[in-house]
């Protein structure tokens, strides 16, 4: 376990409500909230997904709606968007923490990040919240390259970000997914930080090989500063305090790989050119 999150006051207990209550997933559209869902129905959980376009809607922007999402929910799968680091995020998710255990929610895990102060914030707002919880830390989604702000980058075959030769372990969104819903559904995840990698850590460069090599299509890296990154974001209207994520986390500060996957599914974790293949079998970076 690492530091950042008081301990838990609670043990783990098996969910009684299971069936009945339940799970509510925000940002159920999203790349692992979506998969969340659909493992949990699978599972033969209710679902409730938490977005604008759910029943009843629910936005992050608007705490009317926050109650009527919460009402009734058995546990909690809460990841914040756009993130954890920018201004103001740890204090909307711990007003939001609270009300969920206002209301009866026995368990909320939180998707977070690695090297975030923002994050660690966020982390220790769950924490005191008053309903068991577990976080789940993670690095570099793989999936920011097919279903995020670089597909774009890779149909037009250049990875243009300002990271130079820093190296990141990669994890797949799949593999997210499955180490929440087992956190949401089994026993002994009560008070853990669950960290969460791939087996082995890239540059940008290296990834764009291994995209190019599955795909059959030149995708090379070229190095921005932060302030072109920045104004490349806004223009796409992406929020631009996103470039001064960047410049923070991915100063190599998370180049490590971590155990996560493997300690909590007893498997390792899907290495970036497997999702590379996989992706371009989908056909999501073909121009």
């Amino acid at each position: 376990m690492e530091n950042g999150a008081p301990a838990a006051l609670t043990e783990d207990m098996p969910n009684t409500n299971q069936n009945t209550r339940p799970v509510l997933v925000t940002g159920g559209t999203g790349k692992t909230g979506r998969r969340v869902a659909e493992r949990l129905r699978d599972l033969g959980h209710p679902v409730r997904v938490g977005s604008r376009s759910g029943t009843p809607p629910f936005s992050w922007e608007d705490p009317t709606t926050w109650e009527p999402a919460l009402e009734g929910v058995g546990d909690l799968y809460l990841s914040y968007q756009p993130d954890l680091a920018l201004p103001g995020a740890p204090e909307t998710v711990g007003r939001f923490a609270r009300a969920a255990a206002d209301l009866g929610v026995r368990r909320t895990v939180l998707l977070s990040g690695r090297g975030e102060e923002g994050a660690l914030a966020a982390e220790r707002a769950v924490a005191e919240a008053g309903a068991e919880w577990t976080v789940v830390r993670c690095s570099f989604f793989a999936q920011n390259f097919n279903e995020s702000f670089l597909l774009p980058q890779v149909l037009a075959g250049e990875l243009a970000l300002p990271v130079g030769g820093v190296t990141e372990p990669f994890v797949d969104a799949d593999d997210i997914a499955d180490v929440a819903v087992a956190a949401l559904t089994g026993k002994g995840h009560a008070g853990a930080i669950h960290e969460l990698t791939g087996p082995r850590a890239l540059s940008f460069a290296e990834a764009a090989q291994e995209v190019s090599a599955a795909t059959g299509r030149s995708v090379r890296y070229t190095e921005l500063t932060h302030e072109e990154f920045a104004a490349a974001l806004a223009e796409e209207g992406l929020p631009p305090e996103l470039g001064d994520l960047f410049a923070v986390v991915l100063d190599g500060r998370n180049a490590r790989t971590a155990d996560g996957v493997q300690e909590s599914l007893g498997r390792p974790p899907k290495d970036f050119s497997v999702f590379a293949r996989e992706a371009a079998a989908m056909g999501v970076w073909s121009p």
